[in-house]
């Protein structure tokens, strides 16, 4: 059973020595704790989260001499995956587009139907269908949805569904919806297949009728008693009837021996297609009794659409099928009356609509319900009311739109894990900028301390606690998957290998560790630090399962999944391709069916309080989908959990030369000489970076925007080399190093970030450039910049 599951910085130095700093601070922790609070529902984490920040804050305006640090705006970091992941799930062509119309992320289906089309306003064709689709798009954004039928495509005509979407409102979703099958057609082939003979077997004279009340098949006995030839298509119902007072009618064919016969029409879909449906006729004499009969059971059954009959006290006669699924009607039987199907607070407007229907002139009234199973999405209930057919005095339809309603929930819920990764991304990316303060601080005071000082600990311990809150700001990272990754061609057992002896001692005595591998995997490209980092938290949640029973057996198995064996396994979410796939099983308690699909989620754990986090398999997840893989979780009460994780095989690019895996570094001279202009707009990084690269013996030059730095490379100084931050106010990095290699082609550029190279790289269009994520210490800064100029 397979299962699935998601930049830019606005910040702005506050200054030198204002006396509203530590004030601001508290209230920017506040309403940070605040916002975490209201999306994650968790105020724990959120006062913890907040808590941290004041602390460091503190420290590195402590460790800095109070140099007027800047206090970073929160960060709106965008990633689509887990949006991608839901959209994924629609059978529909569906795509999200910025206000513009540019596509964020789009579904296999839409990339299968319109793989020439680069937008979805670019599907039509004709000028025409263009304008539609333009104009679509423009009521969208000013009215939140719109929707156009029929537009021109390359591959036929299809309706076309706006939507605008977004936690600000600042996208659209665009579907296509595919033809569903038409319940009338439906109906024509049972009617032409068994179905139909047994209504004649039974006495009952059936025709399926569209809109116009024109035929499109009858029964054996329709046939047989109107003189009708084998192709019906297209003959007026009304031309083989006479009479109509009552509903009694008679067949014209049978002339003035025709009995009456009690007419019934039954529409499939009265707000789409009007009129067109089932229409019965029945021998007046049988009429009577049929509705207590087997017969009108099977009748009823045969039909696609949700049917009830209610008699004249408003309690149910029968049910068919498709009502029974769509009102959550289980086995132990139908309710007494139908209000016992909706929540309190529709009952009264549902017996109401009955008992008006049961008297009076036949009529018919639609009503949105919400169902006792299913309260949280409304349906739509049409009320008609019968007139001879015995005790049924009342018609009842329902449709079924569980799966539509599905869906939205799949979007909405997306929706909100992409607020939770924006969230987590910009957090993240605050403290990546306030630890490297820290850290780098930290390393200047040891160099001025030996082991034995009295402070020489201390600092020590604050360095520590530093690199453990990185940590925790990657495991946020990860999550939003904008960590840097550093991936290379590898093959799994080789990473399962290095990873085993760390197990062993993790998993305890009471837990077996048992690996398999298979033959013939192909490489991956992924980064083997984080692959051990998803099997190691995968391992521990397993030993944890186990823990209650005493123990049990831990299984990691790899193994080659060919593309054909991803064809047959039917899934919409694994593209056909080639994998190496990891898999993880334990032999635990299991995880109930009702929080499998959460516990993908962040802050979601099923372990006691104080016991986790809930951010364990919410990083596993972000590694493994930023690394291009998928994974999948399968679990039964009692007998365990497996994990399945599937990397796709890393093909060379012909001409290319084949990557080597990266060779141990070696230790280099890190002293160096040359002009450095050092542009960053926090004041404390800015301040950190200065000092180390000058203790390195490098002249600095300081700016703290980009256009600042322009200023310094027009004048025509000797720079050797350029370090930038890569967002900042007004001009952001890789805008500045374009103006500035227009002025110096050959300048070396070093740019700084806590967000993820790989996202950066695909967003940067500048050759020869350097990347130093945050945090950094002073030893991995003098490392990267003795590397860019020696590349010069």
């Amino acid at each position: 059973m397979l299962h699935s599951r998601l930049a830019t910085l606005d910040a702005e130095p506050l200054g030198r020595g204002e006396p509203w700093l530590v004030p601001a601070l508290i209230a920017a922790a506040l309403l940070s704790g605040a916002a975490i609070a209201f999306v994650t529902g968790s105020p724990l984490v959120a006062g913890l989260l907040a808590l941290g920040t004041l602390i460091g804050v503190a420290i590195a305006l402590f460790a800095a001499g109070r140099t007027g640090a800047a206090v970073p705006a929160p960060v709106a970091a965008t990633d689509f995956a887990l949006v991608g992941s839901a959209l994924s799930l629609s059978p529909d062509p569906a795509v999200i587009t910025d206000g513009e119309g540019k596509p964020v992320t789009v579904n296999l289906s839409y990339r299968q139907r319109f793989s020439d089309a680069p937008s979805p306003a670019d599907v039509g064709a004709g000028a025409e269908a263009l304008q539609a689709l333009a104009q679509a798009r423009t009521v969208a954004w000013r009215d939140g949805r719109s929707s156009v039928a029929a537009v021109e495509t390359a591959s036929g005509p299809v309706t076309v569904e706006v939507e605008r979407v977004g936690v600000r409102g600042d996208l659209l979703l665009w579907r296509f919806p595919r033809a569903r099958r038409d319940p009338v057609h439906i109906l024509k082939a049972r009617m032409d297949g068994a179905e139909g003979e047994i209504l004649a077997k039974t006495g009952v004279l059936a025709a399926v009728t569209d809109p116009r009340g024109e035929l499109i098949a009858v029964n054996r006995l329709l046939r047989e008693r109107a003189g009708l030839a084998e192709d019906v298509a297209g003959i007026p119902i009304g031309d083989l009837l006479s009479g109509g007072e009552n509903e009694r009618v008679q067949l014209l064919a049978e002339g003035e021996t025709a009995r009456p016969l009690r007419l019934l029409h039954i529409p499939v879909d009265p707000e789409r297609m009007g009129r067109a449906g089932l229409t019965l006729m029945f021998d007046t004499a049988e009429a009577a009794s049929l509705s207590n009969s087997a017969n009108l059971q099977a009748l009823l059954d045969i039909l696609p659409v949700g049917l009830a009959l209610v008699d004249r006290d408003g309690r149910f006669i029968t049910t068919n099928k498709a009502f029974r699924t769509a009102g959550g009607i289980g086995e132990d039987g139908t309710p007494a009356y139908p209000g016992d199907l909706v929540v309190k607070e529709d009952k009264g407007a549902v017996a109401d609509a009955v008992r008006r229907n049961t008297r009076g002139p036949a009529m018919s009234t639609d009503l949105a319900v919400r169902l006792v199973h299913q309260p949280a999405e409304p349906v739509a209930l049409t009320i008609a009311g019968l007139r001879g057919l015995g005790d049924a005095a009342v018609l009842l339809l329902l449709k079924d739109n569980s799966e539509e309603a599905k869906l939205k929930r799949q979007i909405a819920q997306a929706t909100k894990m992409q607020a939770v990764g924006q969230l987590a991304g910009g957090v993240a990316h605050d403290f990546n900028n306030i630890l490297t303060a820290i850290i780098g601080h930290c390393d200047l005071m040891l160099m001025r301390h030996t082991p034995g000082d009295s402070d020489y600990d201390d600092i020590q311990q604050i360095k520590s606690n530093s690199n453990r809150a990185a940590g925790l700001t990657r495991q946020l990272l990860a999550f939003s998957r904008q960590q840097t990754l550093r991936p290379q061609v590898l093959q799994l057992p080789d990473v399962v290998s290095e990873v085993s002896h760390l197990l062993k001692r993790l998993l305890g005595e009471t837990v077996t560790l048992q690996v398999k591998h298979g033959r013939d995997l192909g490489s991956v490209r992924a980064d083997p630090g984080q692959l051990e980092q998803v099997i190691v938290n995968l391992a521990v949640n397993a030993r944890d399962a186990m823990a209650a029973s005493g123990g049990g057996q831990l299984t990691i198995q790899t193994y080659s999944v060919r593309a054909d064996q991803v064809a047959e396994l039917g899934s919409e979410i694994l593209p056909v391709a080639d994998y190496a796939a990891l898999s993880i099983s334990d032999t635990g308690c299991g995880i109930p069916a009702s929080v499998l699909g959460k516990i993908f989620e962040p802050f979601f754990t099923t372990k006691e309080v104080g016991k986790g986090t809930g951010l364990g398999l919410s990083t596993v997840y972000g590694i493994v989908k930023q690394s291009g893989g998928y994974i999948f979780a399968d679990s039964k009460v009692g007998e365990g959990t497996s994990f399945v994780i599937y990397l796709p095989v890393y093909r060379e690019e012909p001409g290319k030369e084949p990557a080597r895996k990266a060779a141990k570094p070696v230790q280099e001279e890190l002293w160096g000489s040359g002009n450095v202009l050092l542009v960053e707009d926090e004041a404390m990084v800015r301040t950190v970076a200065e000092r180390a690269l000058t203790r390195q013996g490098y002249t600095v030059v300081t700016a703290s925007n980009g256009e600042e730095a322009l200023e310094i490379v027009s004048r025509g100084d000797a720079i050797d080399l350029m370090i930038s931050d890569v967002v900042m106010p007004l001009m952001d990095g890789p805008t500045m190093v374009r103006e500035a290699r227009k002025l110096r082609p050959e300048i070396p550029v070093l740019f700084m970030s806590g967000y993820a190279e790989e996202q950066l790289r695909k967003s940067i269009d500048i050759d020869n450039v350097a990347f130093l994520p945050k945090p950094f210490s002073v030893q991995e800064l003098a490392e990267a910049a003795r590397k860019a100029l020696a590349q010069k």
